[in-house]
């Protein structure tokens, strides 16, 4: 296999970088496992099939090494024939198909349906809490209706891949994922979930999972459809009243808040109650009907349903029901056991053992055999048990409690009614509420929780207690580890912190009150099935730890952390005591202090010289490719200005998250009112599923403030799933083509505003043009897959936008911001953030750095021109130096083709991030080539004044890491990496 040696001559005379994928040899595979010849074998699934756990003993600082774990076997395969090797110098080294959205393996597939055998009598039931709004309440909770053969999900909020994968919870066993509302709180892991059930189950074949929630849920299902194939969205369908356009309820919708039944089986029946805001003019109260309408009678969001009179102007439609106002409460009613048959009453009453003891078991009456009698089942039956009831009450806002009063679709469940006296109303076993404290400890809300009698009521909604526990242990393990190594690289300690807990004002104490509550807890089930069980269940519940139990277990694991941690820290501290400008006037000698202060052969840019620490801070929330894990989050990147704001490269599901693990509560909500601009790579979900989080919170914190929309940055197809999604929920921001900021889109803009005249539509289309990339240069093949010039209403668009963007970098201390394509799939982009300059006490000019973020790419002669003298160049690293032929395949890089790149390029560091989940907490490398780079860490903080002594920080982290194991995931997360179109 062809392997290249210098880059430089690499792009010179376009040799291949790699030779394609070869198939594997079918004895490398599991038994268990068939070759698809239309897909590519996993290599991963194969180490992992073939390999135990095994802890490996390492040798001391600094002669650590890892490079033999998780070794590809692509390496070992056998030499290309001579043919092939012709074809490979023809090749640019990149998947041009993937590039160009027309790989077939990224194709969606027919996904499996699942079919299960449902038996009501010996099944195992329980509901159990995932997540209690999370530790860092920037989500809602979820909740998992579990069956033998069934599973049901209700929410699915930022974060639950992670807490499933920590607690070992299968995804591919989902049936069903029902919603209580239709916003970023409830919904924001919904896409990342449906496309790793894609990619999971029999063979890869991937799985089909049911979405339902109100009518709303049509809205995000269309701005879905941007990013997520259509296959993993088969079955998803809306109920409830229907809208238009606008947002407004048709004017048949007359059965608007009775029951709908979702689902019927042997096992269990859903139904779902629509409650919204009241109205202050007091038209909320309705005649309900106790009637349970079949999904055959009401439908989904698609057909018309009739509204009361008191809904008839249009203007208290448009005020009363808009996108996201509809909540709904779910009621999940499981099936009466009959009794025992008894043959001695029946004998007693005359009957003979045959066909009449079955007629009585299916609850029919028949003739006695011997006396003149009828007998009835009850006569030989032992009584019925009745069926377990649970409801899952989400109740968002004061406004939907007043509505929620007046519900009398729910009268059959309540003790305290006439016509429904204790003893022959439906017994409800079990409520959950989702509901946020500060509507729940309402005496309104409580007195309703009251007409349930005897339930057991579980507070799952934001409870502050919750905080104290992170739900992603794992995640914080981590962190607190490398905050003990390094604190200066690593700030954040891995717990919530506590000065932000005890400022919550907690929720009253409502057990005085005649109520059985209980506050949930992550994992705590309520047991339904068999009955002898019913009640809570603490068992699953993990144990509390903080952090000085994980720095003890650290300590007796590895001793000799102590002595490294002393080490590093005083070296980090006497690099402090000298400043920069002091570096910079002994750069021509050689002074032994200098020496003592890690700086390697590589000198100094001028751009640092009386840097201070308030400059600029990278901070890495996610350092992970494909879907979250127990120890990476996804891409995304918090360059901190401190005073003059903040920016976004990237926004996986969980930033927001990230943000407030890295900051704190106040301190996260501080950094999104900050933000000058979001900018987005490209449209792959593992790099913008956080964004709507984010900006909903944002528009949250500046509501009543005097503000602009956030600016957002990104490819095209970002837009269609903003400019879709806005109509379910306001995210107050501006759009603008990362087309529109490439250096030439800039240029033309320059010479437009010096000319005082808006562009020409035809200038600004050459700008789309003129990107001088050999493989995207006009009249190559892909240049039509990338560049297709924009209509003359997008550039009179761009045009005030850009104008408002160069004010935002201005206002920053920033002098550009310069988006660039690169290889990974259709307008997928890099950036480069330059500072502007700055002048001294002493009048000198000092140029401004320069980040230059990588996004997904093959190495590229655009990545490396960008990149030319960066002061920090972040590069993706998704796969090790063996796995070369994979990142063809995929249009990603290896580590030790990143670390070349920014080598061709002159970069001072580089940061290595987008790890393969391949390796949970640690990659692969090589250390004798990374002498200017690091890795990357989730919540990794990089200050500017810092950079100096960056790379000496390696050895450490790989003794920290030193008997770490390969595989550490749940098996769902193992089967989708494959499948993953990242």
């Amino acid at each position: 296999m062809l392997q290249p040696t210098n880059l430089r001559l690499l792009f010179k005379h376009s040799p291949p970088l790699l030779s394609p994928i070869k198939p594997f040899l079918p004895h490398l595979l599991p038994k268990s496992r068939k070759i698809d010849s239309c897909r590519p074998v996993s290599l991963f699934l194969v180490y992992a099939s073939s390999f135990s756990r095994r802890q490996r003993n390492s040798p001391p600082l600094p002669q650590i090494n890892l490079k033999s774990r998780g070794k590809s076997s692509l390496g070992e395969t056998k030499k290309v024939d001579k043919e092939l090797a012709m074809e490979e110098t023809q090749s640019l080294g990149f998947n041009q198909k993937r590039a160009e959205g027309r790989d077939k393996s990224d194709r969606p597939k027919t996904l499996q349906k699942k079919a299960r055998k449902l038996n009501p009598v010996n099944t195992i039931c329980y509901v159990q809490v995932l997540g209690t709004g999370m530790d860092t309440q920037d989500t809602s909770p979820s909740v998992l209706l579990f069956f033998d053969k069934q599973r049901f999900i209700f929410n699915a909020g930022e974060g639950l891949q992670r807490f499933c994968t920590e607690h070992k919870i299968k995804l591919s066993k989902i049936d069903h994922i029902f919603l209580s509302r239709v916003c970023s709180e409830t919904a924001g892991g919904l896409p990342g979930l449906l496309l790793t059930l894609a990619g999971i189950g029999d063979e890869g074949k991937g799985m089909s999972v049911n979405i339902g929630g109100p009518s709303d849920l049509q809205f995000l299902v269309n701005a879905m459809k941007s990013f997520v194939p259509n296959a993993a969205m088969v079955d998803t369908g809306s109920f409830g009243p229907s809208k238009n356009s606008e947002g407004i309820l048709s004017q048949d919708a007359s059965k608007f808040s009775q029951p709908i039944e979702l689902v019927r089986d042997e096992v269990v029946k859903i139904s779902a109650v629509l409650i919204r805001p009241s109205y202050s003019t007091g038209a909320c109260s309705m005649n309900d009907k106790d009637t349970i309408l079949s999904s055959s009678e009401v439908g989904l969001s698609e057909e018309s349903i009739q509204l009361p009179e008191a809904w008839s102007t249009q203007e208290e439609l448009r005020t009363a029901i808009k996108p996201g106002d509809l909540s709904v409460i779910y009621v999940c009613e499981l099936p009466e056991i009959q009794g025992k048959f008894d043959p001695k009453k029946a004998e007693a009453l005359g009957l003979k053992p045959g066909p009449k003891y079955r007629e009585l078991q299916l609850n029919n009456s028949v003739k006695s055999d011997h006396l003149d009698i009828m007998v009835h089942p009850s006569d030989v039956m032992d009584p019925s048990v009745p069926g377990p009831i649970v409801l899952i009450v989400d109740c968002p806002t004061e406004s939907h409690l007043q509505y929620l009063l007046t519900v009398n679709s729910l009268s059959t469940f309540y003790t305290d009614i006439v016509g429904n006296p204790f003893g022959h109303a439906k017994t409800v076993n079990c409520v959950i509420h989702l509901s946020p404290s500060s509507v729940a400890c309402t005496s309104d809300y409580r007195r309703w929780m009251k007409r349930f009698g005897s339930a057991q009521h579980i507070m799952a909604g934001h409870e502050p207690k919750n905080a104290e526990i992170p739900i992603l242990k794992s995640s914080a393990r981590i962190a607190a580890r490398l905050n003990y190594l390094c604190p200066q690289l690593f700030p954040a300690p891995g717990f919530w912190p506590m000065q932000c807990i005890h400022s919550l004002a907690p929720c009253s104490n409502i057990t005085s009150e005649g109520l059985l509550c209980a506050s949930a807890e992550n994992l705590m089930k309520f047991h339904l099935r068999p009955y002898a069980s019913l009640g809570l269940d603490r068992s699953c519940v993990p144990s509390t730890t903080n952090h000085a139990d994980i720095i003890n277990e650290l300590l007796t694991e590895a001793p000799e952390i102590v002595d490294a941690a002393k080490q590093l820290r005083q070296s980090w501290d006497d690099s402090a005591k000298i400043k920069l400008d002091n570096i910079f006037a002994h750069n021509n000698t050689k002074n032994s202090m200098i020496e003592e202060l890690w700086l390697n052969g590589a000198e100094i840019p001028s751009c640092l010289e009386n840097i201070t620490r308030e400059d600029m801070e990278i901070v890495l929330l996610g350092t992970g490719s494909s879907q979250p894990s127990k120890y990476r989050n996804v891409s995304s990147i918090f360059v901190n200005l401190f005073s003059k704001g903040s920016l976004l490269f990237d926004c996986g599901e969980g930033t927001l998250g990230q943000l407030k693990r890295r900051f704190g509560v106040e301190g996260a909500d501080n950094a999104v009112r900050s933000l000058t601009c979001i900018w987005i790579s490209h449209i792959h979900a593992d790099h913008h599923t956080g964004l709507a989080r984010v900006l909903a919170l944002r528009r949250d914190l500046l509501k009543g403030v005097p503000h602009e929309p956030l600016l957002v940055l990104g490819p095209r197809q970002l837009k269609v799933f903003l400019f879709a999604y806005q109509k379910l929920e306001d995210l107050d921001m501006q759009f603008l083509d990362c087309r529109h900021t490439t250096q030439a889109a800039f240029n033309d803009f320059e010479r437009s505003l010096e000319l005082n005249t808006e562009s020409s539509e035809n200038d600004l289309s050459r700008a789309d043009y003129n990107v001088d990339s050999m493989m995207f240069a006009k009249g190559s093949p892909m240049q039509s897959y990338f560049k297709r010039p924009g209509s003359p209403v997008d550039h009179a668009i761009a045009f005030p936008i850009l104008k408002r963007l160069k004010k935002l970098l201005h206002e920053a201390g920033l002098e550009a911001l310069i988006s660039f394509p690169v290889v990974h799939c259709p307008q997928a982009f890099g950036v480069v953030l330059q500072a502007a300059e700055r002048i001294n006490v002493a009048g000198k000019v000092i140029p401004g750095w320069k980040i230059v973020y990588s996004g997904d790419t093959r190495p590229c002669p655009n990545l490396i021109e960008a990149s030319r003298g960066a002061t920090v160049l972040i590069h993706e690293a998704t796969f090790e130096d063996g796995m070369a032929d994979e990142a063809v395949a995929r249009n990603h890089s290896t580590t030790k083709e990143a670390i070349e790149v920014g080598a061709a390029a002159g970069a001072y560091r580089i940061i290595l991030t987008h790890f393969s989940q391949r390796y949970p907490k640690i990659p692969v490398f090589d250390q004798t080539r990374m002498d200017n780079t690091c890795i990357g860490f989730d919540m990794m903080s990089v200050n500017m004044a810092d950079l100096h002594v960056l790379p000496k920080v390696l050895p450490y982290l790989k003794l920290l890491f030193r008997n770490e194991m390969l595989l550490d995931e749940s098996d769902d997360v193992v089967e989708a990496l494959d499948s993953s179109a990242t």
